[in-house]
Formats: structure tokens, C-alpha cells, sequence
């Protein structure tokens, strides 16, 4: 089943050529909005807070803050929409997956720089 799976995602989805980016990066996407028959393209800056699965299925999850709210977004890595990704800052982090940066406020919220 895992072949055929491969074989599918391998036909059908492109690979697009992407900056390496890990867990308490700060990145900015750039993706299209289509609204009616208008595209316009939109960005989104935050902190990679995980990065979860493997290959061509691979998803990253972004948090900012806007104002008091913070606001999390989800990106599968091929998604077709998706322009072109910057990186911004390199974070130093101890773990992949970093959900405690959540309950985070002021000072406290700050990842340090590689």
C-alpha cells in the first residue's frame, strides 16, 4: 500500500525547491489568494512551531501573534499555492515540536539566535 502511495505522490505532485527551515525558525510564506476571479498574493510571518510528516506529505505549522490573538496556520510543503519561502531567523530550540512557546508571553517569548 506504501508503494503504491509513493508511486502516486511521485507521478502527480511536484517538488518545489524550498530553503531548509526547522523548529523555531522565523519564516515568511508567500502564497496565492483567490478571490472570485482575483489572485492576489498574501504573506504569513511567524515561528515554525512543528513540522510534521515525511517526503512529499511533509506540513509545517506557523504561529504569530496579531495583537493580544495569537494566530496558527497550517502549510502542507507542496501546496500548490505556495510561492516562495524566506527565511528570516535561524532559532535555536531543544525540541521539534515546540508547543510550549504557546503559553509564552513578553521576554519569555523570545528564541534565541543560532
Amino acid at each position: 500500500m506504501e508503494a503504491l502511495i509513493n508511486l502516486v505522490q511521485q507521478e502527480y505532485i511536484e517538488k518545489k525547491d524550498f530553503p531548509d527551515f526547522s523548529s523555531g525558525d522565523t519564516i515568511t510564506v508567500y502564497y496565492e489568494i483567490r478571490e472570485g476571479e482575483k489572485v492576489r498574493t498574501q504573506f504569513f510571518r511567524g515561528v515554525v512551531i512543528q513540522i510534521k510528516g515525511e517526503g512529499l506529505s511533509k506540513s509545517f505549522t506557523i504561529r504569530k501573534m496579531s495583537g493580544t490573538v495569537g494566530v496558527e496556520r497550517i502549510f502542507p510543503l507542496n501546496l500548490p499555492t505556495i510561492q516562495k519561502i524566506e527565511i528570516n531567523k535561524k532559532g535555536k530550540v531543544r525540541r521539534s515540536k515546540i508547543y510550549y512557546f504557546k503559553d509564552l508571553r513578553g521576554k519569555k517569548a523570545r528564541i534565541k539566535e543560532k
